[in-house]
């Protein structure tokens, strides 16, 4: 049997001054989500969270489309119904719950699951030639999986009309939904995804992280309550290690130690 060399990868990780780079590298499927695509995309996930040394996550893709969605062609037949069952899920929630900021860069278009993937991400920044679509209807099928990641995204009028409808629509569109954060030219990419990019490198690692939980947590049903749990929260961090070189580092007017081994 032939081993496997880092040419036949589908998904490629890079990991420089901090900064993960997973590249989604199968150009002449349009990067379908194959279950080749699926199981090397959350194998790198997993590297990538458990490197003490990434802070940031960079999501990207060769070739002129993003991610075109699931493999279709590995969704005929009996074996139909199993269609990513198993990994897209864990790939999506990997994303959305992960510590390290995720910031999703996009020269292509979206589709179907490519979109799910980009609504997962903290950040998304698109060129403007980008395109998207939830294509699922027009084939018979319902988003139902990339839901979880995208509804919490997008306006609802946005969500009713582009999930029904199936139709094409623009990164300027994307962003005025609430999809992608920025669409910018395809010449000014690189430096849009920088900016995003040092920029959280700036924040405290731990700090990040709870931050996320933050903005991922459900709301008590009282704002008493919402207030009693944000007081101990806050507490919390101003006392830790993290938050105590954060205040150090203002008064002395220094960098903190995080931004400087960035």
């Amino acid at each position: 049997m032939t081993s496997r060399t880092a040419s036949d990868e589908l998904v490629h990780l890079d990991v420089a001054d901090g900064i993960a780079t997973i590249c989604l590298d199968s150009p002449a499927n349009r990067n379908a989500l194959s279950a080749q695509l699926r199981r090397e995309l959350l194998g790198h996930l997993d590297a990538a969270l458990t490197d003490d040394a990434v802070r940031v996550i960079v999501l990207t893709h060769t070739g002129r489309v993003f991610c075109a969605g699931m493999d279709l062609k590995e969704a005929r037949g009996s074996d139909a119904q199993g269609q990513g069952v198993n990994e897209f899920p864990a790939i999506l929630e990997r994303i959305w719950s992960s510590p390290k900021p995720v910031v999703a860069r996009l020269t292509g278009p979206a589709r179907a699951g490519g979109v799910g993937l980009v609504a997962a991400c903290d950040i998304a920044v698109a060129a403007h030639e980008t395109t998207f679509a939830f294509s699922e209807v027009r084939i018979g099928v319902v988003p139902a999986v990339i839901s979880v990641t995208v509804l919490p995204r997008l306006l609802p009028r946005a969500a009713h009309e582009l999930f029904l409808t199936g139709e094409t629509f623009d990164a300027a569109r994307a962003a005025a939904i609430g999809l992608i954060n920025s669409a910018v030219p395809a010449d000014a990419l690189d430096t849009e995804v920088d900016r995003f990019v040092q920029a959280l490198r700036l924040g405290g690692p731990a700090a990040l992280a709870g931050t996320k939980e933050l903005l991922r947590r459900a709301r008590p049903a009282s704002m008493a309550e919402d207030f009693a749990q944000m007081q101990e929260l806050s507490a919390r961090y101003f006392a830790s290690a993290e938050g105590q070189e954060g205040i150090r580092a203002f008064t002395e007017k220094r960098s903190p130690s995080w931004a400087v081994s960035a």
